[in-house]
């Protein structure tokens, strides 16, 4: 049987050059047929759908067949596919937003746990921003309103009547954090103010992916002011510092940290610092960014503040974010045929217990011990949930709970109740060799053997996506290389020191972008691979989302 398509998620996510048009009339024939709209993922009824590769309708029973495409076969199919069945995200009623589901949501929630603890510890403080911002502040900064213009959502009616100004529903906060900002700084003794704030953002996107772009994400977006260019710069520094760490430490993420060229560099900004994530289709995914504004925003809106001396001085400003885009970079790094592969330390459910019983007078004892190794565990700060449901077949469960990503897996029968032990599996090493048996259900031992095999679940998944990563970026000397490079769905790496012109026209070219200029660089003399002359750094190229 072909694998199922969801053409739910698909056919939202597709963009259209007329927005005026009916769905109907933008997709091809073969996607006019779709699941019921209103429970388009719904896993327990037997639906009639029109499969996309021979056109033939299909009973396809979803209680016992969750088909997820092959990621050779389809990575763009494979990804919807996933965020279908493991419940992390539907499709909102306007064409290319997203409703985040509790399991995708608690992702989010566990990435916003550990910034909210890395913002407070360098002395951030969150607050909230109004969402909808005067279109004349987004015109005071020239950069600013040319960068997001394609892409604003725009207010003109309230309550009925025709606005006198028109309203920004929020792309970035810059413009209205400027304009409170000009109001509560006045004295060097106000600074450095230094605030985050999480909230929604929409930017009307033509090109939308589930998580990785779509009209209306969330995100947290920190902004900063300061009295010296060198205090603005080493705050965003700090920050692109921290993502890092959490892209490495928590998501099991081997980004490339580095500075965006002045073509790619956020709009407004003096310089932009970046992560960048190859992803398992090798297409490079910017996964945060922190902005050093020099003194651009403060300028346009008027913010300064009276120095030691009695100088009135303009600030100099940062901001930096992270969205939900990073929990698609997570599903795209990790995932495998079988589903999401989740980093333990980011995973909602870190550990689920299956007990497994044939017989009613069996089920008793089963379930009491069960319940034990869960306490225990719980005991042991681990995130763990035991399935005791009896409508499943405990086969079904393991499938289940391997395509939801869970990083351990706990099986406890009748036998393992007797010599009180349990049978461990691991989400990433397949079948027996990440199986492994007689494991004492004792609560110190327990306890002990479940966070170490967590960690080491968590340092394979960094390891496999570092061995990934290093294996598809080449080192080109020349342009010739760099565009066989990018033709081979690699990353190029090689010295550059040529202009604007010469970078579009490698997007132009080859559809590769400059994702960044690492901060590691080799050491020793460069020519630039495009004009032959001499180069300070390396950059680095590719395809991206």
């Amino acid at each position: 049987m072909g694998a199922l398509r969801l053409p739910s998620l698909t056919s939202i996510f597709t963009s259209s050059s007329s927005p005026v048009r009916s769905p109907a009339a933008i997709l091809p024939l073969k996607q006019r047929l779709r699941l019921p709209i209103r429970r388009p993922f719904s896993t327990a009824e037997k639906v009639v759908v029109q499969e996309l590769g021979d056109g033939k309708g299909k009973v396809i029973d979803k209680e016992k067949d969750r088909v997820i495409t092959p990621r050779s076969q389809d990575f763009n199919a494979w990804y919807l596919d996933v965020i279908a069945n493991a419940e992390l995200a539907d499709y909102g009623p306007v064409r290319g937003t997203m409703v985040i589901r509790p399991y995708g949501y608690a992702i989010w929630e566990a990435i916003q746990e550990y910034m909210n603890v890395k913002f407070k510890e360098t002395g951030h403080s969150n607050m909230y921003f109004p969402q909808f911002i005067p279109y004349s502040f987004i015109e005071k900064e020239a950069s600013h309103v040319e960068g997001f213009s394609p892409e604003l959502a725009l207010v003109t009616v309230g309550g009925g009547k025709e606005l006198e100004e028109k309203l920004v529903v929020r792309p970035t906060s810059e413009t209205i954090v400027n304009h409170m900002f000009t109001q509560w700084i006045h004295s060097y003794r106000d600074l450095p103010l230094m605030i985050n704030q999480w909230a929604n953002v929409t930017r009307w996107e033509m090109r939308t992916k589930p998580f990785i772009r779509t009209l209306e994400f969330l995100w947290q977006e920190g902004h900063t002011a300061h009295a010296t260019a060198e205090e603005a710069e080493k705050e965003a520094m700090q920050m692109i510092d921290i993502y890092t760490k959490f892209a490495y430490e928590q998501a099991a993420i081997p980004v490339i940290a580095g500075r965006k060229s002045r073509v790619e560099t956020f709009a407004g900004a003096s310089t932009t610092y970046t992560i960048e994530a190859m992803m398992g289709d090798g297409k490079a995914l910017q996964a945060g960014t922190s902005h050093d504004l020099g003194q651009n925003f403060s300028r346009a809106f008027g913010t300064q503040f009276t120095d030691e001396n009695g100088q009135r001085k303009h600030v100099w400003q940062t901001s930096w974010a992270i969205s939900t885009r990073f929990v698609g970079g997570i599903i795209m790094t990790h995932g495998d045929d079988a589903g999401l592969l989740l980093p333990p330390r980011l995973a909602p459910v870190q550990v689920v217990i299956v007990p497994i019983w044939k017989k009613d007078n069996e089920k008793t004892g089963v379930l009491t011990a069960s319940s034990s190794v869960k306490e225990t565990l719980q005991a042991a700060g681990i995130k763990v949930k035991i399935d005791d449901s009896d409508q499943r077949t405990p086969g079904w469960k393991f499938n289940y709970y391997e395509m939801k990503g869970v990083p351990l897996r706990i099986e406890i029968g009748p036998r393992d109740v007797s010599s009180g032990t349990v049978v461990i599996s691991r989400r990433d090493v397949p079948g027996k060799q990440g199986k492994v048996f007689g494991i004492s259900m004792e609560p110190s031992a327990l306890g002990a053997y479940v966070k170490d095999k967590l960690n080491e679940v968590q340092s394979a998944l960094l390891e496999r996506a570092t061995t990934f990563r290093d294996s598809n970026i080449v080192d080109v000397y020349s342009y010739d290389e760099l565009k066989e490079a990018i033709a081979q769905g690699k990353w190029a790496r090689g010295p550059w020191s040529a202009g604007d012109e010469e970078e579009l026209k490698v997007k132009e070219e080859t559809g590769a972008t400059l994702r960044c200029f690492p901060f590691e660089q080799p050491e020793g003399p460069k020519k630039c691979l495009m004009t032959g002359n001499s180069a300070d750094e390396v950059a680095m190229f590719a395809k991206s989302y």
